[in-house]
């Protein structure tokens, strides 16, 4: 037996620890383009497939960053040249190496549709920054060579598809010479003789040129409604992709077993898709999207701006930390909370 168990007294000590200094430093300006907020040390490989298509086909640009840090803000590579290239919303997949989510392999996948013969993908850069280096450090893509068939226009020499002058069927006349009588009846008789063509109008070269003015009016016309139809084609194709995206982070926000980190990522995210289908005819990637972006977007009053504020702060402490200093599931209340808040942004 204990002889000190009558004589005992059980409470609760608070202990704290000492207070730790940080030396939090900013980053460097003048930061590369391709910037994203990325701090760590990555490594970048790319591929595409197919590599045989025709002008206007999708090519699927897989790009996987492997490394170590705050994988949160690795966003998809830049395409540093767009001309003759229409690019489609990045999706990307995280599997993590370690507990917290610092490690892993982030992955993209993005579509470019060549809109002209191009004999290599576009060279796509990523940056970082590197705390060991204390420097911007900028990763681009090996070229990769692809074949585009079609695209370019054919411009077709009418003047060339002309046909030869039909022969009359009469030799030249050799002119014949002969000596003129000099009495008043030469003058009366023997009128001056007028040379007449009979040679079809179809082959002048005159009636060609006139025929050739409505031919090109007609082929530029034509070829303005097929680029037309291609510009109006990828924004349905870019507004329904963004559509669908939308219409599954809503149902998944619905699920009932979805963690903290899963629900607060598929929530911002669903957010910036809205904000960049709002935006209309500016075309804004949902990756360029921010909590000020998407409330001044939708024009939110102040309250509906801090929730939006909340939101986006706990799926980035959720993200970049692996951890959370809350409750590991998210209470009905806040789930509803966050669906309304979405719901309402119209």
């Amino acid at each position: 037996s204990n002889p000190f168990a009558q004589i005992g007294e059980r409470r609760d000590v608070e202990i704290r620890s000492e207070p730790v200094q940080l030396d939090v430093k900013p980053l460097p300006p003048n930061a590369p383009p391709s910037f994203s907020g990325a701090i760590g040390n990555f490594a970048m490989a790319t591929d595409a497939k197919p590599k045989s298509v025709q002008a206007g086909d999708p090519i699927t640009v897989t790009t996987s960053i492997a490394g170590r840090g705050n994988f949160d803000r690795v966003n998809a590579p830049v395409v540093e040249d767009e001309r003759g290239w229409h690019k489609y919303p990045p999706s990307s997949k995280f599997k993590q190496d370690d507990e917290v989510g610092i490690s892993g392999t982030k992955t993209f996948e993005t579509v470019l549709s060549p809109n002209e013969k191009k004999q290599a993908l576009p060279v796509l850069a990523f940056s970082y920054f590197d705390p060991a280096k204390e420097q911007y450090v900028t990763l681009r893509s090996e070229p990769i060579a692809i074949t585009v068939q079609g695209g370019a226009a054919v411009s077709q020499n009418v003047a060339a598809s002309q046909p030869a002058p039909a022969p009359t069927g009469r030799p030249p006349t050799a002119a014949v010479a002969t000596s003129k009588p000099q009495d008043i009846l030469y003058q009366l008789t023997d009128r001056g003789r007028t040379t007449e063509s009979f040679v079809p109008i179809y082959t002048r070269r005159v009636f060609w040129a006139a025929q050739s003015i409505p031919l090109l009016a007609l082929l530029s016309f034509s070829i303005w409604k097929i680029r037309r139809t291609k510009i109006n084609n990828r924004e349905a194709r870019r507004i329904a992709a963004l559509q669908h995206e939308a219409a599954e982070l809503m149902h998944k926000l619905r699920r009932k077993n979805a963690t903290p980190q899963e629900y607060y990522a598929e929530a911002s995210r669903v957010v910036r898709v809205k904000a960049a289908l709002a935006s209309g005819s500016r075309e804004v990637e949902p990756n360029m999207v921010n909590a000020e972006t998407a409330a001044d977007t939708f024009k939110l009053d102040d309250n509906s701006r801090d929730q939006l504020r909340r939101l986006f702060e706990q799926s980035d402490e959720w993200q970049y930390s692996g951890a959370h200093n809350g409750p590991g599931r998210i209470s009905p209340e806040n789930r509803r909370e966050v669906l309304d808040l979405i719901e309402n942004l119209k």
